[in-house]
């Protein structure tokens, strides 16, 4: 075990980890698509990481598994907050005007309210706690605490590079989008997964 080879495991594991789609990534691509508020929501989202990363590699993961209660109350609110947001998407496939891209960024839409959802996104999702403090708690348990640190950095590294290309990438994907239906078309899919995951969430 050195620095280096902790390093790499903590970047590798968190990038199996976060590429997967959810409610999290479809918020950061769609505000990308916008490019609305990208710099604060990729900050928010890659922050939040570091710090949950920093918490499950220094022990977090066994507090939380000792109070179960923590993740039931997590559960149902961000099975309410996927609802709403669903109801949010449906509304804006039915109304053209609430999707009018800014084409140097600025929207009707203020930093402060971007900035909660993406808050909320993060820190209301059972599944991080899950994946990002438990998981990647254990993957760096073996790790001495010499070596932790380089673990987090990795981990940590991994997040900040997927959003930063997640939502600045999703610009060379705004020609696809140029068109109202095609806004409506996203934002349906977007309603749905929010749906299935709220589902998801209060049958498991």
């Amino acid at each position: 075990m050195n620095l280096s080879s902790a390093f790499a495991n903590g970047f590798s594991s968190t990038a199996i980890l976060i590429i997967a789609i959810g409610a999290q990534n479809a918020f950061v691509l769609r505000q990308g698509l916008r490019r609305e508020h990208v710099l604060p929501v990729v900050v928010v989202c890659a922050l939040s990481d570091a710090i949950l990363v920093q918490a499950g590699v220094w022990g977090l993961g066994s507090a939380v598994q000792a109070h179960p209660a923590l993740l039931v109350a997590a559960r149902w609110l961000g099975a309410a907050f996927l609802l709403a947001y669903a109801a949010r998407a449906l509304l804006r496939a039915y109304k053209p005007a609430a999707m009018q891209v800014g084409s140097d960024g600025a929207t009707a839409a203020g930093w402060q309210p971007v900035v909660l959802t993406a808050m909320a996104f993060t820190w209301l999702n059972p599944h991080v706690y899950l994946d990002t403090v438990l998981l990647l708690g254990a993957i760096a348990s073996p790790y001495p605490p010499s070596l932790r640190m380089g673990f987090a950095a990795g981990a940590s590294l991994a997040s900040l590079l997927w959003f930063s290309a997640l939502g600045w990438g999703a610009r060379w994907l705004a020609p696809l989008f140029a068109s109202p239906h095609a806004w409506r078309v996203l934002d349906g899919v977007v309603a749905a997964m929010m749906v299935a995951l709220a589902v998801g969430l209060l049958l498991h």
